[in-house]
């Protein structure tokens, strides 16, 4: 049986039962399915992980399941199995109903693993969704999250400073309004994270008493 999601996309189920086999011997399309059972659910992702690159089909076509427990699992993995081509399956699911789905999109895209190399976001692609979703996401836990994507952008794109100081100002939750100030310019995170030449610009601004930024 096929199920039809929004959208047009389709995910492929056998009568929505998942061979009860070793998840060694499953195909990588019904470990992907096997995500959806908590009892197996560890098990498949392990297994999903060891397969690596081999299995990132397969975890990309998850991105479209109809059960939000694989989606989140989908992107789980690629957080450790990203690929470039995966980048826009991933900044869609920014997009998702579900809130744990969005954590794990925006954990996912602002993980220091994407920040390298092809597999990079592009500011065009990720900052405009990710200030969206820190100003008004009505999930705390997602509006948290976001401000580690939002901040990525911090020591080069001003609206990215804006929202962060936004966030630190007026978000109604008090652990968003402290970890953006972690983040946002004059935080610990922000000061740790800047550009060398900014760090030593502060530091002769320091000595000479004169202020920095």
């Amino acid at each position: 049986m096929e199920i039809a999601l929004p959208g047009g996309d389709r995910h492929a189920h056998t009568d929505g039962v998942i061979p009860l086999l070793p998840v060694a011997d499953m195909d990588d399309e019904h470990l992907v399915d096997a995500l959806a059972s908590a009892p197996r659910r560890s098990t498949a992702h392990r297994e999903l992980l060891r397969r690596g690159r081999s299995a990132v089909p397969a975890i990309q076509a998850g991105l479209g399941h109809a059960e939000e427990d694989v989606r989140e699992q989908c992107c789980r993995l690629l957080d450790q199995l990203l690929v470039e081509e995966a980048l826009d399956g991933l900044v869609a699911m920014l997009n998702d109903l579900s809130p744990k789905v969005r954590v794990a999109a925006l954990h996912a895209l602002a993980c220091e693993r994407c920040k390298q190399d092809a597999c990079r976001p592009s500011e065009a692609a990720v900052l405009p969704p990710a200030t969206r979703l820190l100003r008004g996401d009505p999930d705390a836990h997602v509006r948290a999250m976001a401000v580690e994507l939002v901040a990525s952008f911090a020591h080069s794109r001003q609206e990215a400073v804006e929202a962060l100081i936004e966030a630190r100002e007026h978000d109604p939750s008090p652990t968003v309004r402290k970890k953006a100030g972690w983040y946002a310019p004059g935080g610990v995170i922000h000061r740790r994270t800047a550009p060398r030449a900014g760090r030593a610009t502060r530091r002769r601004a320091a000595r000479s008493g004169m202020p920095s930024d």
